[in-house]
């Protein structure tokens, strides 16, 4: 009776462990302004990221692993619309020309494999230019410079007015 009840448990706690999901890439809490963004932070590892890897048109999570979470500290102007204070999904729909950037209400999201489910749940839709880079990034990169937010990887930078 006691080798099944030990048995039992090393194999139950054997499964917990192996069953919880671990993030594959490194991830990164970035913070300024009243805004904090969370992400996965994949790296380029020499792969062609935009338009072969995530592909243009397709909505994909700004990161690596759970889609990204952006949180405003007070409400803000985003792109020129208003959103309240509080968390977000921050999705994109890369292009190669713009982004679209999509702030969504709907939290707890693995990747962007049921946005299609959650998109009446948007709370903002903004379009940016994208801005070609002569070097490379190696790691996806959240930054505020100025009023804005910027998201750099590979050989592309996009840049998101933001005020409080």
């Amino acid at each position: 009776m006691k080798k099944a009840l030990l048995l039992s448990t090393i194999l139950f706690l054997g499964l917990a462990a192996f069953s919880q999901q671990k993030p594959a890439s490194p991830h990164e809490t970035f913070t300024a302004k009243n805004i904090t963004v969370r992400y996965g932070r994949p790296y380029k590892k020499g792969r062609d990221i935009f338009g072969k890897l995530e592909p243009f048109g397709k909505v994909w999570r700004c990161g690596a692993d759970s889609a990204t979470l952006i949180t405003f500290a007070r409400n803000a102007k985003f792109g020129g619309k208003p959103v309240k204070a509080g968390t977000y999904n921050l999705f994109v729909i890369p292009n190669e020309k713009e982004w679209t950037i999509i702030l969504n209400s709907e939290l707890g999201q693995w990747g962007a494999y049921n946005y299609d489910k959650i998109k009446d749940k948007d709370v903002a839709q903004v379009t940016v230019p994208v801005k070609t880079l002569s070097a490379p990034v190696e790691q996806l990169t959240f930054a505020a410079p100025g009023n804005d937010l910027t998201i750099t990887w590979d050989k592309t930078q996009v840049a998101v007015p933001v005020s409080f």
